[in-house]
Formats: structure tokens, C-alpha cells, sequence
């Protein structure tokens, strides 16, 4: 097979691939949520949004961060979903 070919099939597939990427990348058909998680933090607790990787407030207790969770959750209609020490999931709220 002569070079050019070869050149235009590998520029084909990366262009390709790069399509796929982008394509799957984008979040069209899944909407962002509010839904607040309580999760272990460090040597305390957290609130984060699903789907975020940084967490919205750090809090010494549980309870104070169920409270900030709940706050949200109720402004913008969503959920808080408490997890365990261990990660396992305690409890659901539902603010619909």
C-alpha cells in the first residue's frame, strides 16, 4: 500500500476516534442533578453534589452536614442521600 494511503487511513481512524470521544463526552441525553450526598471527609463529613468531584462544605459532625445537604436539596428540589463511615448508603431524603 503506498504511503499516502496509509497516512489518510491512520488521519480516518484518529478522526474517528476523537468524534466518538467528543460525542460520548457530552452529557445531552442525562441532565445534571442537585442531589446532595453526606459523605466521610477526611477526619469529618462532607456535602457533595452528585456528579462533582470537589465537595461543597466540610463539617465536624454528620448532623451539620445533613443540615447544609438538606438545605440545598430543598432549594432545588432534589434528593440527599446519607452515606456510612464506610461509604454504604444510610438513608434517602426526598425533597420533590
Amino acid at each position: 500500500m503506498p504511503k499516502n494511503n496509509v497516512t489518510k487511513t491512520l488521519l480516518n481512524t484518529i478522526m474517528e476516534l476523537i468524534e466518538v470521544f467528543f460525542k460520548s463526552s457530552r452529557a445531552v441525553d442525562r441532565p445534571r442533578t442537585w442531589h446532595q450526598h453526606v459523605v466521610p471527609y477526611e477526619d469529618g463529613w462532607a456535602v457533595r453534589r452528585e456528579g462533582n468531584k470537589r465537595i461543597t462544605s466540610k463539617h465536624q459532625k454528620q448532623s451539620t452536614a445533613i443540615t447544609k445537604a438538606k438545605r440545598l436539596a430543598k432549594k432545588h428540589k432534589a434528593d440527599v442521600i446519607v452515606h456510612r463511615a464506610d461509604g454504604t448508603i444510610r438513608d434517602r431524603i426526598n425533597y420533590d
